[in-house]
């Protein structure tokens, strides 16, 4: 075999590889067939997107400028080097070669499309929908310009759009299955309930055989095995954020305070920020030193002045690259690096899998295991993690007493008095209310309303007006029920305080399942109403549970359907006896630990000096527990 027909051999393994997605096999055989045939374009190009699948970010870019040296108008370099710069987040050199290549090939449909994913990172989403329509009018079975379509929609909260361009793009690549549990979840934020069994039990299925069924944030909504849960979060990790370095190996920093470093996107007016800011400002500053890593934006709240406040640093992340993020976190000698986002919102868990802090934790974002061998520990409660459930969890638990939520004790309440007229709720009725996000709103959960409903005379449910489509299903799903429509009143969205004051005109919060309210339970019990909740199997099902024992209210906790709604109804039809419930939480609200902050605060503490010692001392992370 001459050197043309072994290196044409050593190209398609290498294409073979490429295809399968094992990029590094790829790279080595694109590799030996250059050693044979330097200058092959093809070659070159192919070599560069392998590295850019591996982050070798340097390598990508030579492996692609050298192809445009040999060919000076290869579309598909300057497609590569645009994708380089997309990943390193520098998304106007992104554009420009990205606008290169589409100079070069007018009807390149990838380069529409990623320019498109790109502009979506700059929040310029109308000009990102026109790029994804261009690649589909160009090649209508580009699933990815589909998917890309239904992610930007879904930032533009179009969620039936959404729906339909991931269903479109399940179609024409069903191998990608994560866009199963997309689109699953976007039907869940409009509550569209269409085949809903058989469309969860699929994903169950995929994940359940190791598949790419959801992605981990959707599947909590959905998902009421811990084990399932940790399946999906493993299979998402290990394929979407594998470990890339270890940036702190052997490093043991010398500080007179721990550094305590806080990573999150959503360091503003946001559920997040608004459990701990009060916490932040409450570090013991003479032992600790606390660092904000921002990968989101100043809002100009005063949420956000008091944050900027009561960090030592704030470093905005937002658009330094993955490695460069976490060597500035390296850099800064943070001891603990705590992931406030996990697998929900702006997060960044890329920067955690390079390992740039010697403890990394997992706390409050996403309320559930990472699946990755490179966080350390998730903060929780026993009633959370129960110790006989500590094998569903990567990391080792350290368990806070009480609650594991934060709570700002500050938060402000607004003074206005609301009737329930201009509420637009019935002035001698019982009201039952659930502020809850629409997608944790599912059918057996609306069964179990519409039973309660239905039993206490002119009761109404008073819901989160979260979208338009959300409001109509609900009335629809209602009416298919029996149940007159009048009898759900939605809430617009109103700032917090207003918002918190208009709890006092409701009468038993109705709490979901399987994912529980977080901090709208939390926001209920902080402005006095009481909440209804039911025990579930996984940590997102047993956060109310979590909250109403930290606040003395055991008796509001439920555990099976049935108990539930039998508890609503008494409830309903014994006023004095919820009368007597609101009065407790009254007396409860400032005397027990959910809301004592301080005493979170040390606790917190407490914990996180637990963790640097077992460190110092040379221990692997185990489980730890505080009383």
């Amino acid at each position: 075999m001459n050197n043309f027909e072994l290196a044409k051999e050593y190209f398609l393994d290498g294409c073979g590889f490429l295809e399968a997605e094992d990029f590094s096999q790829a790279e080595h055989k694109f590799i030996k067939s250059l050693e044979l045939i330097p200058d092959r374009v093809s070659t070159l190009t192919n070599l560069s997107a392998a590295q850019l699948k591996l982050k070798k970010y340097s390598e990508a870019r030579v492996a692609a400028q050298k192809a445009i040296s040999v060919e000076s108008d290869n579309s598909e370099a300057y497609l590569n080097l645009g994708l380089i710069e997309l990943d390193l987040k520098n998304f106007e050199s992104a554009i420009k070669f990205f606008d290169k290549a589409l100079s070069l090939k007018p009807d390149y449909a990838e380069a529409y499309s990623n320019k498109g994913a790109t502009l979506n990172e700059l929040k310029r989403y109308d000009e990102a929908i026109a790029h994804y329509d261009k690649a589909i009018s160009l090649k209508p079975d580009y699933h990815k310009a589909w998917s890309n379509k239904g992610t930007t929609l879904d930032c533009l909260k179009r969620h039936s759009e959404s729906v339909k361009c991931y269903q479109k793009a399940i179609e024409l690549n069903i191998k990608d299955s994560y866009l199963l549990g997309l689109a699953h979840h976007q039907m869940m934020l409009v509550c569209d309930w269409t085949n809903y069994v058989n469309k969860i039990n699929e994903i169950f299925h995929l994940v359940n055989k190791g598949r790419k069924g959801a992605e981990p944030f959707g599947f909590q909504g959905i998902a009421s095995s811990e084990e399932l849960l940790k399946k999906c979060a493993e299979i998402y990790s290990h394929d979407k954020y594998p470990q890339l370095d270890n940036l702190t190996k052997f490093s043991q920093f010398k500080h007179h305070k721990i550094r305590i470093g806080y990573l999150c996107g959503e360091f503003r007016n946001q559920a997040t920020s608004i459990l701990m800011t009060h916490v932040w400002e409450l570090h013991d500053k003479s032992m600790f030193e606390i660092f904000a890593f921002d990968n989101g934006w100043d809002d100009g709240s005063k949420y956000r002045q008091r944050i900027t406040r009561a960090f030592n640093n704030l470093f905005d992340i937002s658009r330094l690259s993955d490695l460069d993020a976490a060597k500035l976190i390296q850099e800064n000698e943070i001891d603990i690096l705590i992931n406030l986002n996990g697998f929900f919102g702006l997060g960044r868990q890329e920067i955690f899998s390079y390992r740039p802090a010697p403890i990394q934790v997992n706390y409050l974002g996403f309320p559930g295991t990472m699946g990755a061998d490179y966080i350390d520990y998730i903060i929780a409660d026993k009633t959370l993690i129960p110790l006989d459930a500590q094998s569903s969890y990567t990391e080792k638990v350290a368990y806070l007493p009480n609650s594991y939520q934060a709570n700002d004790r500050k938060r402000l309440i607004s003074d206005r008095q609301f009737t329930r007229a201009e509420l637009g709720l019935p002035e001698n009725a019982c009201i039952f209310a659930c502020f809850n996000n629409n997608y944790k709103i599912t059918p057996l959960v609306f069964d179990s309303w519409v039973k309660i409903l239905s039993l206490v005379e002119g009761s109404v449910l008073w819901l989160l007006a979260d979208n338009p489509t959300a409001k109509n299903n609900l009335i629809k799903e209602a009416t298919a029920r029996g149940l007159d429509s009048c009898r759900l009143i939605f809430a617009e969205r109103m700032p917090l305080p207003e918002h918190l004051a208009r709890h006092r005109q409701a009468d038993l919060f109705l709490d979901t399942l399987p994912y529980n309210a977080h901090t709208t339970c939390s926001d209920a019990l902080w402005a006095g109403l009481p909440v209804l909740t039911l025990m579930g199997s996984t940590f997102p099902g047993r956060v109310g549970a979590s909250l109403l024992k930290a606040i003395d209210l055991p008796e509001l906790i439920t555990n099976t359907q049935e108990e539930y709604e039998a508890m609503a109804i008494e409830l309903a039809i014994n006023p004095q006896k919820l009368r007597d419930i609101k009065l407790k939480l009254a007396r409860n609200r400032l005397t027990t630990p959910l809301f004592d902050t301080p005493l979170f605060t040390k606790n917190l503490e407490t914990i996180y000096t637990k963790m640097m010692e077992r460190y110092q001392a040379d221990l692997q992370p185990d489980h730890i527990t505080i009383t």
